[in-house]
């Protein structure tokens, strides 16, 4: 790929600011580089389920994001990428002080990606490891991954 990661940086951002859903939950973008994307949340009443937890659909919206933005960061910039299926394994409940979802790349095609999330809960200095997302890809052709 031609362009510089400060490219491939504001790309992201500018989608991800974009994205209502992130704002409604109150997501942010940590980090990105070529193939990596990470995305955080602060547990709150409002991302809960009725026990407490960070509620599933918000997990796996920030994993979600955090691969499909992973796999956008290696696309030239005339292509997008939707996400046209993904797997996601629960391992433990969503709760501490912050959750923070890890998106990677783990083949990059010219038409289809593949791209994993390790989703992790923060409390007391330490993560856990409480879900992992498994995406597949689509590029789109004559979207640059910014919504019209």
């Amino acid at each position: 790929m031609s362009h510089d990661i400060a490219q491939i940086d504001q790309r992201i951002r500018t989608s991800f600011a974009k994205q209502g859903l992130m704002q409604t939950l109150g997501a942010v973008l940590e980090s990105v580089s070529p193939g990596h994307v990470e995305i955080s949340l602060a547990p709150k009443p409002e991302v809960s389920q009725q026990h407490g937890f960070v509620h599933a659909g918000a997990v796996s919206a920030i994993a979600d994001s955090a691969a499909g933005y992973a796999a956008l960061s290696m696309m030239p910039m005339d292509r997008g990428v939707l996400t046209t299926e993904f797997k996601i394994n629960l391992l433990a409940p969503a709760m501490g002080e912050r959750i923070t979802a890890r998106g990677k790349i783990v083949k990059a095609g010219r038409t289809l990606t593949l791209a994993q999330t390790e989703v992790f809960a923060a409390s007391d200095g330490k993560e856990r490891l409480i879900a992992l997302l498994t995406a597949t890809l689509m590029a789109i052709e004559g979207r640059d991954g910014i919504a019209d």
